[in-house]
């Protein structure tokens, strides 16, 4: 795992991107002038041997590309790891800094795209260009029973990757929070909406359903 996330690391694939993650860090935000901004593509973090595999999108702007940790230092990171100490995966409700302590349970959480994209709207190519990492992580997480995909281009994500191996038709795998599939291998890929700001805020997403879905899945794991 730590020969591929130096390789992550350095990757400059996506030229768009790069100015784009280079161009937030040296920007930065009001509230993080004091901060030296990470600005490169994000590792997965967590537990190499968890049964639960959370994916998302890509780095916040703010979170992931300024701390170097996936779901960390932003609002959905706020709201993730707060519901995730809840249920008992993860040892404290708050991400904040790579050494805040954060231990997680069972658990692992990577993004489908390792860098943050303009607007959070990557393209095709951008998206393609990473997946191989995406596909070399799943492969070195030998545990894995359930994928929490948070977010309609996470979701996508997974699908692609298992359909290099098996016949899958995406329409027969639509995106909807809780909603559940079992893949060729066994494996369980879980819809959750993103618990960005925008879907919070609006009440698309709040506490009670996550917690709710993570509960689902604990019982499953059992």
């Amino acid at each position: 795992m730590s020969d591929l996330y130096q390789k992550v690391v350095e990757c400059n694939a996506c030229q768009r991107i790069v100015d784009f993650r280079s161009k937030v860090a040296k920007e930065k935000r009001k509230q993080f002038m004091d901060w030296t901004y990470w600005g490169k593509p994000i590792p997965g973090y967590g537990d190499p041997n968890g049964e639960i595999l959370i994916v998302g999108l890509a780095p916040a702007a703010h979170g992931g590309n300024r701390t170097a940790r996936v779901f960390t230092g932003d609002k959905s990171a706020d709201f993730l790891v707060n519901c995730l100490h809840a249920e008992g995966l993860s040892n404290q409700p708050n991400s904040d800094a790579l050494d805040d302590g954060l231990v997680l349970k069972n658990t692992f959480m990577t993004p489908v795209l390792k860098c943050v994209p303009p607007q959070d709207k990557p393209t095709a190519e951008e998206l393609r260009n990473c997946a191989p990492f995406f596909s070399k992580e799943m492969a070195l997480l030998k545990n894995v029973k359930v994928i929490l995909a948070l977010g309609k281009i996470g979701f996508d994500g997974c699908l692609k990757y298992f359909r290099q191996d098996y016949d899958l038709k995406i329409k027969d795998y639509s995106f909807g929070h809780d909603r559940q599939y079992e893949l060729p291998n066994g494996m369980i890929l879980w819809g959750c909406y993103h618990p960005s700001p925008r879907n919070v805020n609006t009440g698309r997403m709040n506490y009670e359903m996550m917690i709710a879905t993570l509960r689902k899945i604990k019982r499953v794991l059992k």
